[in-house]
């Protein structure tokens, strides 16, 4: 159940932090000023997505008893994320390179998480 807990809260604090990132990259002015006040906008928001990924990383954290394990989990949740909202944001649709990438990053983690045997 913590494990799960974690998870949706990974990804519910990384998709906020990641959306507004790219709604700034496609929809605010490069100005400072328009950068500055769309910043205390979603100062709330970014708040509330900060409490989430930390609660998140500790709920993961206490379920598997590895910080290793949970950062890394957190990483692979934020790289999913970052593929959803390419598209969703840039219309950037995922190409068989992209695919590629993220098999290396998930065979990356099992060969973390091997134990030899013996």
């Amino acid at each position: 159940m913590g494990l799960w807990l974690g998870i949706g809260l990974l990804a519910g604090g990384l998709l906020i932090i990641n959306a507004a990132f790219a709604y700034q990259a496609v929809h605010v002015d490069k100005a400072l000023s328009a950068t500055a006040l769309y910043h205390l906008k979603v100062l709330p928001f970014f708040y509330a997505a900060n409490l989430m990924v930390g609660s998140g990383i500790r709920a993961a954290n206490k379920a598997a008893g590895n910080l290793t394990y949970s950062l890394s989990l957190a990483k692979g949740i934020e790289l999913a994320l970052c593929v959803l909202i390419g598209w969703w944001f840039m219309r950037e649709a995922p190409t068989w390179r992209t695919a590629a990438g993220l098999a290396i990053v998930l065979i990356g983690f099992v060969v973390m998480k091997w134990k030899p045997a013996g």
